[in-house]
């Protein structure tokens, strides 16, 4: 056999197993586990059943299958000692599958011969599930990587990576605790069914139910959370590591969680049908094969290491760093000026939430947490925004652009910083908290940073929607929900956010127009920028007194909304008639303490 005739086997060999673990999954979810009794490797204590009922045969295909992959696993293992030479990667994935295709059959046997199959409700039955999902996901990761390194991938360079191979480990690491607390929930799905959503919801959350089901709940939350940080992944890396294969791979990897989660929705709609569940297993492993493709892809040896600056000498200079750097120098990376009032209205929307205070305990968690988050959100667009920021007067000073802190070493602050702020926001307010936050980072980094920044002036209406996030964060922290309230909150600062920033832009529009980025003013000029600020505040007023409607807020803040908007819309209006650096330093100004103080009356006035 050829080296190209074995790529083709590998890959078929992949497509196989999926198919076998599939019908697995089939096994379970139909309850035809003891099918064969408790016996293994025989059925029933025969080689072949005789009058076999419908669970005994489909338990006996699975095994049939399941042996067919052993072998074929086997022989993937042989050839790749007999075509390549030693040291070759495609003999190391050959060989890790062949290791957890061992593992995979004593797995499977395990659960037969001690009894967790069919009505099994043991706690040994659902950590077995979960190790038996970990093991086929490393049996197809092996697989895959022989055959991307059969089919003439570039062999694995792991030191030197940073960062990269840090997110990359925790997206793995995300994606299979995703896929272990999935196993877990298709388990209670199938032995403790419900009618519909609302019973599934409402027995999750009753204290004394099994915990089978009362870790329900939990899998769609988790689901979203990974899911984000899965695609943000994709793409910072895609980034980070450019090449036609990390960006196609990013794209698609984007596009099928998507699909994912709209499977999920519909699997919990429809109170997991066995062909939902499989369907949605399927692109579990889908979306675990292409976030692996795309780590081979952006690790393999010879792919240029945007963030040390190779493949431009002037881009290296600005990567590589000076060392020395102090605490303040990290402080800085976290921009605590811009992050102060994104703060405050995270915890005064807490107070609105409460109607007072909400705890001390929940109240540091959420700031710290809030802080950190945020932090990391801006040390990333400092790494990625540095080649302009040293060509801004206003951004020269920056550590990324000073050098005393390099790409590499901010890239690590920034994702110790956000990994830290999820687990504190999870620990101490809960997950809806925790996935806000980290929303905000992705939306921040990857649709404004990455990709509106440089393309459109629209960049700061839509990514301006990064800074709406706080507020959330600060109301799902107390209530573990969102009303209605608190998206009227996201409302009035992603309104507020475009009078706010073209403000400022109207003030440095000079140094946006030397670097190339699109602000409103460089492209259509200062006319139309002030309209657009005008009519933005307009409906930042609007917005702001729309809870007096819903009877949510009263007198005290109508008078003081009155008063802010006011003065907001006068600001603006000046502008518009001398649209000049002082009308707009003034409008920049008042518009920080405007939010600000608008945020203090809500919460005095829900408080009194």
């Amino acid at each position: 056999m050829s080296q190209a005739w074995f790529s083709r086997y590998a890959w078929g060999v992949l497509g196989w197993n999926v198919l076998v673990a599939l019908w697995g999954a089939y096994v379970r979810a139909t309850g035809s586990g003891a099918g064969c009794g408790s016996h293994w490797p025989t059925c029933n204590g025969e080689i072949i059943p005789r009058s076999p009922q419908v669970e005994t045969l489909i338990e006996f295909t699975h095994r049939a299958t399941s042996g067919l992959a052993f072998l074929s696993v086997l022989g993937l293992f042989l050839l790749a000692l007999s075509l390549y030479p030693k040291g070759h990667p495609v003999r190391l994935g050959a060989g890790l599958a062949f290791l957890f295709m061992v593992t995979e059959s004593l797995v499977g046997a395990s659960l037969v011969l001690f009894g967790w199959v069919a009505d099994n409700v043991t706690p040994e039955r659902a950590v077995v599930q979960m190790v038996h999902l970990a093991n086929t996901y490393f049996l197809l990761a092996a697989l895959a990587l022989a055959a991307w390194w059969a089919s003439g991938g570039a062999p694995l360079r792991l030191r030197g990576q940073g960062a990269v191979a840090w997110a990359l480990l925790l997206g793995f690491l995300a994606l299979l605790f995703l896929g272990m607390s999935g196993a877990v929930t298709a388990l209670g799905d199938l032995l403790f069914p419900v009618r519909n959503t609302l019973e599934a919801l409402e027995r999750s959350l009753t204290p004394g139910e099994h915990f089978l089901v009362r870790l329900r709940v939990l899998h769609p939350l988790i689901a979203v959370s990974v899911g984000l940080y899965v695609v943000f992944a994709g793409f910072l890396v895609a980034h980070l590591r450019p090449s036609p294969h990390t960006r196609s791979l990013a794209q698609g990897l984007a596009y099928l969680y998507g699909i994912q989660l709209l499977a999920g929705l519909v699997n919990v709609w429809l109170k997991a049908p066995v062909w939902m569940q499989l369907l949605h297993l399927l692109l579990a492993y889908a979306v675990w094969l292409l976030f692996l493709l795309l780590a081979a892809a952006a690790l393999a040896r010879g792919a240029r290491r945007v963030e040390l600056g190779e493949g431009s000498a002037e881009a290296g200079r600005l990567h590589q760093g000076t060392g020395g750097a102090t605490w303040k120098d990290y402080l800085a990376l976290t921009k605590p000026r811009v992050i102060s009032l994104l703060l405050l209205t995270t915890l005064l929307a807490m107070f609105i939430a409460a109607q007072g205070w909400p705890g001390t305990g929940l109240f540091l968690a959420v700031a710290l947490g809030g802080y950190m988050m945020a932090g990391a959100a801006n040390a990333i667009n400092m790494v990625v925004d540095r080649d302009i920021d040293a060509r801004m007067r206003r951004t020269a000073q920056r550590p990324t652009v000073t050098q005393r802190i390099s790409s590499r070493d901010a890239l690590r602050f920034a994702f110790a910083l956000a990994f830290g702020a999820f687990l504190l926001l999870w620990w101490g307010a809960n997950l809806l908290a925790a996935t806000l936050a980290l929303m905000g980072l992705i939306w921040y980094v990857l649709v404004y940073t990455l990709y509106l920044k440089r393309r459109t002036w629209q960049n700061i209406v839509i990514g301006g929607a990064a800074g709406a996030f706080p507020p959330l964060v600060g109301w799902a922290a107390v209530t573990g929900e969102l009303s209605l309230f608190a998206w009227y909150l996201f409302a009035l600062i992603f309104f507020w956010t475009p009078v706010h920033f073209w403000a400022l832009a109207l003030m440095i529009q000079d140094d946006y127009k030397a670097v190339g980025v699109p602000m409103l003013p460089v492209v259509l000029g200062e006319r139309v920028t002030v309209v657009q600020i005008a009519l933005y505040a307009v409906l930042t007023a609007m917005i702001s007194l729309m809870p007096l409607l819903l009877g949510e807020l009263g007198l005290l803040y109508l008078f003081f909304s009155l008063a802010l908007n006011a003065l907001l819309l006068v600001k603006s209006l000046a502008l518009y008639r001398q649209p000049e650096r002082r009308t707009a330093v003034s409008l920049y100004k008042y518009s920080m303490l405007y939010l600000a103080l608008l945020f203090v009356a809500m919460a005095v006035d829900r408080v009194l």
